[in-house]
């Protein structure tokens, strides 16, 4: 209440004085006074209003003019009100700063569209996702970025509880990018943006893996049931179909206890977490009795040959290295045609422990490679079933590799036969027991 009371006296005082003038000296005395002083107030007032408009063309702190009176009351008003402003601005702008660095460091795309669609910011994965720049294309209506009718639908539509997915592909770089909209403020937006990409290939594997199982296990169900259903007919028991049909469905049943057990096999090894065992394997009598399995699994119809280094073993998991090894071994036997060589050598190359089995098949087209490590990709697959593969002999080796480091090595050209070998770290090379370790 200070300033108006100031202000009443510099009114209360002038008239005062002129009331005692008048008594005085007269009417027209007073008058005078009165007039002079409000002329001397209305110049002090314009002096500061001059000032005060300048102030207001650079207002800071520092360059408050200093008065008497209301002006200093108002002034120091100002002053106070501008260190607050000042201190206001400065926690925005730290909150700002705060904010902008989480959504730079936000896995997920952030784009903040205005009431038409434009652009105002955006983080720089939004920028890597969809090719664009906030210096650039600030501004700019996100619409005519991306000129998909059923986006364009979605970005403008109300209704926004379920995400649109958009498919980009620039640069050779293919994404699955799923957007949500989230309405906020007085008609803006942000747009969140989230690569499921890798989410959208495992759905997309776990699709094929079952298609395949069950197209795995069809044809020789197919078969049981229709041998069944022969001899529920007693006109079609006679011994000769009898003996076929047990033994087609005896071979099925195997196909399907193989299959089932690769799968095993391979859901073991993808899903578990614990770390790996430094057992000793003991690989020249592991490959001993590979070699009886594999001759029995021949039956003569090929020539094997084993070559090993008595003196090599590993540290690992002994029962992944040993499916890994049959497998390999297994394939070759399955692939190459009767009388054709197989060499089994185990030994050291170029300082790794190396396993590798090489066949005289029919051999591999360059384009096959690079996919024969997937789950149930076949390049002849008629031949595979009459052969009892299963089709995944081949992923169990590369899970089993990966997890021991070891890098699968496939070398194979059309009508000369194929390599299939595990390059094992030198880390994992520990000599025979009766044998001293190298110092």
């Amino acid at each position: 209440m200070g300033h108006w009371k100031n202000a009443l006296s510099e009114l209360i005082t002038p008239t005062i004085v002129g009331l005692i003038v008048w008594g005085l000296f007269g009417r027209v005395a007073a008058l005078v006074i009165f007039g002079l002083y409000l002329s001397t107030l209305l110049i002090f007032h314009n002096v500061y209003l001059s000032k005060f408009r300048a102030w207001l063309l650079n207002p800071t702190v520092d360059n408050v003019p200093t008065a008497t009176g209301v002006w200093d009351y108002l002034f120091t008003r100002l002053v106070r009100l501008l260190k607050q402003q000042r201190t206001s601005e400065i926690a925005l702008t730290k909150a700002l700063d705060r904010f902008q660095k989480g959504a730079q460091a936000l896995p997920d795309g952030v784009i903040f569209l205005d009431r038409s669609n434009a652009i105002t910011w955006c983080n720089p994965k939004a920028e890597e996702f969809f090719e664009i720049s906030l210096e650039r294309d600030r501004g700019v209506q996100l619409s005519y970025l991306f000129r998909q009718p059923k986006f364009r639908e979605y970005l403008v539509s109300r209704d926004h509880d379920e995400p649109y997915i958009l498919r980009l592909s620039r640069n050779n770089v293919s994404r699955v990018i799923a957007i949500q909209i989230v309405p906020y403020g007085s008609a803006q937006k942000l747009l969140l943006a989230r690569d499921v990409t890798t989410g959208e290939k495992l759905e997309t594997m776990r699709r094929d893996f079952v298609a395949n199982v069950s197209h795995e296990l069809r044809t020789p169900l197919t078969v049981i049931q229709g041998y069944l259903e022969t001899f529920e007919d007693e006109e079609m028991r006679d011994a000769e179909t009898l003996k076929r049909g047990i033994e087609l469905m005896s071979d099925q049943s195997s196909r399907m206890t193989r299959l089932v057990s690769d799968l095993l096999t391979l859901s073991k090894l993808e899903t578990s977490s614990d770390s790996l065992k430094e057992d000793y394997i003991d690989i020249p009598a592991l490959l001993k009795n590979l070699e009886s399995e594999s001759n029995a699994l021949s039956a003569g119809k090929h020539q094997l040959i084993f070559s090993v280094d008595a003196n090599l073993c590993l540290i690992g998991r002994e029962e992944e290295i040993r499916s890994a090894f049959a497998n390999l071994v297994s394939n070759a036997i399955r692939y190459s045609p009767n009388g054709g060589n197989i060499k089994i050598t185990w030994g050291t190359v170029d300082n790794h422990p190396t396993f590798s089995c090489r066949d005289s098949g029919i051999g591999i087209e360059r384009q096959h490679i690079e996919r024969l490590t997937e789950r149930f990709y076949r390049i002849d697959k008629s031949r595979s079933r009459e052969t009892g593969g299963t089709g995944l002999g081949l992923a169990i080796v590369k899970h089993i590799a990966n997890r021991h480091s070891a890098d699968l090595v496939i070398k194979s050209r059309l009508g000369e036969g194929s390599s299939f070998s595990l390059r094992f770290p030198p880390t994992r090379e520990t000599p025979t027991r009766n044998q001293p370790a190298n110092n």
